[in-house]
């Protein structure tokens, strides 16, 4: 089952988990989705599948009002990422869906009107939650063309979409990374074959150590938290990847 779980608050500023699932079924891949609420009004992150909307909504309306959501983020394409999208017009037509331009024609498939999305630039930029300033960061061919993390300066929070992903096995279940060493050798084979290119991979590594990060949330797996982020960048840094 999954559950909602605060990682961040302070004041009218939270930030909360959607973690990974152990009873969901094997052949989907485990997924965490990120509610950023702030004065009442809120934004989730790469919301999921379809398949797994009951469970992520029914995780976050046991503790949360989930008529204060007006908005979705969506760090690229992946039917993992968003192909819940039409079911939560159905609950809230009028939601808005921020997504790469690049993704504009592709995403609606899902669901949604040419008012629903509001596309972002290949720079990126801000996204305003209610007076909270996010930022949306590129992270193009990380592993999308089109990709994007969002970062939220108050709370110090990088979401970083699949820069970051572990695929844990079942006992691995923990909500945060609690020994580096061990659980990066969950990563290195993911990030070798999805992350398509060394370059973009050093640009995205050099941006994101000028940022000042707390808690760096993959959408699989454990969170880095503390002296991991910069451990993680610095490997992630040395990593050579788009390899098979």
């Amino acid at each position: 089952m999954k559950k909602l779980q605060v990682i961040y608050s302070q004041g009218e500023h939270r930030w909360a988990v959607v973690a990974r699932d152990p009873e969901r079924p094997h052949h989907l891949i485990d997924t965490n989705e990120y509610l950023v609420s702030h004065r009442g009004a809120a934004l989730v992150t790469d919301p999921g599948g379809s398949e797994i909307f009951p469970m992520v909504f029914a995780a976050i309306s046991r503790d949360f009002d989930p008529r204060a959501v007006v908005g979705l983020f969506a760090s690229h394409q992946d039917p993992d990422i968003i192909s819940s999208l039409g079911l939560w017009l159905e609950f809230k037509p009028e939601l808005k869906c921020w997504l790469s331009w690049l993704w504009s024609s592709f995403v609606p498939h899902f669901g949604g009107t040419p008012e629903t999305f509001v596309t972002i630039p290949d720079e990126g930029m801000g996204i305003d939650l209610n007076g909270l300033e996010l930022q949306a960061i590129p992270a193009h061919y990380l592993h999308s063309s089109g990709n994007f993390h969002l970062y939220d300066p108050a709370a110090k929070i990088l979401f970083s979409g699949d820069v970051g992903a572990a695929l844990l096995p079942p006992e691995r279940n923990e909500l945060f990374v609690t020994d580096f060493t061990s659980h990066i050798h969950y990563a290195e084979g993911f990030h070798r074959r999805w992350m398509g290119s060394n370059e973009a991979k050093n640009h995205w590594c050099e941006r994101v150590a000028a940022l000042d990060i707390d808690l760096l949330c993959p959408q699989h797996g454990a969170i880095y938290r503390g002296d991991d982020v910069k451990r993680f960048i610095e490997w992630f840094h040395r990593l050579d990847v788009g390899l098979y």
